[in-house]
Formats: structure tokens, C-alpha cells, sequence
């Protein structure tokens, strides 16, 4: 399905059970509550399904693709039964390959070390470092940073006068997000991709925030690469995915060089060696892979799969709605948007509270409230500028406001949730956030080591 807005439906579903539910901790005012996990952005919990499939395959855990016994055989067909489960799951094209990394971040990496001489990137300033960083770090690779867009048609016709204006002719490739790692915004994927082609650039889309809470399709989006994380798919196992067109990555030198790499290694007669590298996946997966990481992402795919993604995404979208509702009626709280306050987003919003230091605003919803959120800059400094309206100073101490009421933020908070975040976690968030703009904080909170932390001495 295309990459768009879902219609909200309030229909009563159940979130998928995820490890950390119960957990409980302790409150600066007294007693313990269950943590209210709001920072799926950064990580989201395991499923409980990808937990129990893991433990269960842990006794049979052996090498990969390096012995004939039997449980090196086993995990070596658990490896690259996983690669087909996730090539299913991202709908890539039969010539596709998928290539484990460690992350969004590596696979974006690995990307950028392959890309032909000269190849011209377009990417915008909005996007999480991870997919604004490599490609500088690449010689004789050109880059092509483009202005923050405000709504998704100006994206657009800003990509196609930037192609247009390239010379000469040559490679190029434009990175574009899914879904916003600071607003949660869905990008116009699809259109970005068609106005790449239509000037003979390929796309690689980090999907990083998109593929977990929306169907991510490589064939139907059109793109050339998807890029994603198990960490913020409910598999936090330190794996990653890069998966697209094989040619590229078949063209270039092994981005490390290694056993698993290699099909053949000779010495050579002036006392060299001659290698011959692997043209599949393995190619770039050299070294002991990251089975259990790998084994987590499929897992992972297939739970979302069978709960059903219209299902998923319209309790998102409803809990989505209930966070908006309820900043919108504290004037203090400014949600931030690029492409305004209706545009389609998954289950990340973030925002500034006026008269507040945002790391204090964040200590507070923890110490006093058990929730867990994120404050700062999020991994996207030019774009959290851009939404603030400038560069910040350092952020002031702990208890001050960052700015004075009616001036901008220095940095913002963020609020991330998903498949399985209880409908109790969304009500309390909401409810914190009204008591602590109209009553302040219950604790004393100071800074240490560039934190803020409640005041052990009260």
C-alpha cells in the first residue's frame, strides 16, 4: 500500500505484548509504577514473540555457513531462512539481495562505500544523521544537501530542480526518510522516487521509523534500497538490514574484507594473494554473522505480518490522535511539524513547553511519573534547528527555562510510541504533561554531567 495517511479506527485492539510491560519503577515522590516505555524512536521494546523464538532457537545456536554438523547446519538454514522472510516482508523484487548489517546507520554506511566514482547524492537537511553523514566520507563523491521543505510537493519539486540542474550526467543517488525520526511525518516516498528516476538517480529509503509502524513495500514504493534497524522493529539484537539492487553492491570491493567474503584465495607467485569474492549478499557480510540478530528481524516481520498492519495502524493512528488532543489543549505546548499539523504521521511527535527547559521537562515526566521519553536534538540537529528557528546556545542548568516565554527552544522533547504501547501509557503522558505545565514540578532537579537529575538532597 502506498505510503499515506490511514483513516483512525477507534475500534477496541489489543497492543502486542512486549518484554519491559511490567516492569516497574521507582517514583521520587514515593512507591513504584509500571514504566510507560515512550521512546520507541530511540529503541522499542522486544516483542514477546521474538524473546520466546529466540530463546527457543539459543540451545541450537552454532556457526554459520562454517561446519557440517548439525547445528551449524540448522542456524546456517535459520540465516538465510530469515533473508527470504525479510525480502517477503519489505516485498523486494527477485533479483534483490539482502544484505545484514548492524544497523540504519552501517547499512546507509555500507551503501555509501559502494557507490561508483562520481556519483552525485541528494539528500535533505532534514534527515537522522545516519542517512545525512556517510556520504561525505566517500572520495569523489559529490553531495547535494536540499533545503528543509514545508510541505511534501515543495520536496519534491525541490528534488527535480536539483537533479535537473546536475552536470554532468552521471551516477547519482537520492536518500530520502520514510517517516521523520523528530515529527513523525510520512515523506512522499513515492513521488520523490518517481522524479528520481524520471532523471536516472536512484533512491535508497531509510526506513528506520517507517518499517515499523507501516507497511514498507520496495517494489510498489519504487525505490532501489531500503534501509532499516531490528532495534526499532522490536528485535533489539544489534542487526540491520540494507535490501535492494544487487548490482552496485556486487560491483564494488567487499565493505570488509574477510572469511564469508570469499569464494577463493590464492597465494600469488610474487608473494601477494589473489581473491575472489562472493557476488551474493555474503559479499558484504564478511566475518561470523549476527544469527540471533538476524533470526530476531524475521521473527519480528512475521509478528507484525500476522497481527495485521491495518489493524496496527489504526491503533496508532488512535492513540496518535489522543496525544494530539491532549497537547492542544495546554497552550503552552507547541507541537512540531514540517508539513503542518495534519499531515500523516506515525507514532512520533515532538514538541517544546514554553518557560521549560526541555531536560527538565523530560527528568520530571520520569522521576515523577515513570514515563520514559527523549529530550535534545534527536540525531537531527539541522532539522530540530529548522523546526525551532535557529541554532541554539548551550542549554542552560537544570530548573531554568531553555529560553525565556515567548522566545524559541534550545531543544525539544519527543514522544514515541507503537504496537505495543498500552492505551494507559498514552492517557498518563498526556495527564503528566497537563499537571507539570500548571503546577511545576513536585521534585528539585539539578544538572550533572550535562543531565538533569532529581536532587538526591532534596
Amino acid at each position: 500500500m502506498p505510503v499515506s495517511a490511514v483513516a483512525v479506527d477507534r475500534s477496541v485492539c489489543a497492543p502486542l505484548a512486549v518484554l519491559g510491560r511490567d516492569v516497574l519503577v521507582p517514583l521520587v515522590t514515593g512507591g513504584e509504577v509500571d514504566y510507560a516505555a515512550l521512546d520507541y524512536a530511540a529503541s522499542a521494546p522486544a516483542l514477546q514473540r521474538v524473546w520466546d523464538d529466540v530463546a527457543g532457537y539459543a540451545p541450537y545456536y552454532g556457526s554459520v555457513h562454517r561446519g557440517a554438523g548439525y547445528l551449524s547446519q540448522l542456524s546456517t538454514d535459520l540465516f538465510e531462512n530469515a533473508r527470504t522472510t525479510i525480502a517477503d516482508f519489505l516485498g523486494c523484487r527477485p533479483d534483490d539481495q539482502v544484505v545484514f548489517t548492524r544497523s540504519t546507520t552501517d547499512s546507509l554506511n555500507l551503501l555509501a562505500a559502494v557507490l561508483p566514482p562520481r556519483t552525485r547524492v541528494f539528500v535533505f537537511e532534514t534527515e537522522h544523521h545516519a542517512s545525512l553523514l556517510p556520504w561525505e566520507q566517500c572520495p569523489g563523491v559529490e553531495v547535494t544537501y536540499l533545503n528543509a521543505p514545508r510541505t511534501p510537493q515543495q520536496a519534491v519539486d525541490a528534488l527535480e530542480a536539483a537533479l535537473a540542474a546536475r552536470e554532468p550526467y552521471g551516477p547519482a543517488l537520492v536518500c530520502v526518510t520514510g517517516a521523520s525520526n523528530v515529527t513523525g511525518e510520512l515523506w512522499p516516498v513515492e513521488e520523490l522516487a518517481a522524479a528520481a528516476h524520471a532523471h536516472g538517480a536512484r533512491v535508497v529509503l531509510d526506513a528506520a521509523q517507517l518499517a515499523p509502524h507501516h507497511p514498507v513495500d520496495i517494489a510498489e514504493l519504487d525505490v532501489d534500497w531500503i534501509a532499516f534497524s531490528g532495534h526499532k522493529l522490536y528485535a533489539p539484537f544489534g542487526s540491520g538490514v540494507l535490501a535492494g539492487r544487487a548490482d552496485w553492491l556486487q560491483a564494488a570491493e567487499p565493505y570488509l574484507a574477510g572469511g564469508g567474503a570469499s569464494r577463493k584465495v590464492a597465494r600469488r607467485t610474487d608473494g601477494g594473494v589473489d581473491v575472489e569474492w562472493h557476488t551474493s549478499a555474503a559479499r558484504h557480510e564478511a566475518g561470523s554473522p549476527n544469527v540471533i540478530g538476524a533470526y530476531a528481524i524475521a521473527s519480528a516481520c512475521q509478528a507484525l505480518t500476522e497481527a495485521g498492519f491495518d489493524t496496527l495502524v489504526a491503533r496508532e493512528q488512535a492513540l496518535i490522535a489522543r496525544v494530539k488532543e491532549g497537547l492542544a489543549e495546554v497552550p503552552d505546548v507547541k507541537v512540531l511539524s514540517l508539513f503542518g499539523d495534519d499531515a500523516p504521521r506515525v507514532g512520533v511527535l515532538s514538541f517544546v513547553v514554553d518557560g521549560w527547559n526541555s531536560s527538565h521537562f523530560a527528568a520530571a515526566l520520569s522521576a515523577e511519573y515513570g514515563i520514559g521519553v527523549r529530550d535534545g536534538l534527536f540525531c537531527a540537529h539541522p532539522l530540530v534547528r529548522t523546526l525551532l528557528g535557529g541554532e541554539p546556545d548551550e542549554p542552560g542548568e537544570c530548573g531554568a527555562p531553555d529560553a525565556a516565554p515567548g522566545e524559541r527552544s534550545l531543544n525539544a522533547i519527543r514522544v514515541s510510541f507503537g504496537a505495543g504501547t498500552p492505551d494507559e501509557h498514552i492517557d498518563r503522558f498526556v495527564r503528566a504533561v497537563k499537571e507539570l505545565v500548571a503546577d511545576g514540578a513536585r521534585w528539585n532537579y539539578r544538572t550533572e554531567e550535562g543531565r538533569c537529575v532529581p536532587d538526591a538532597s532534596r
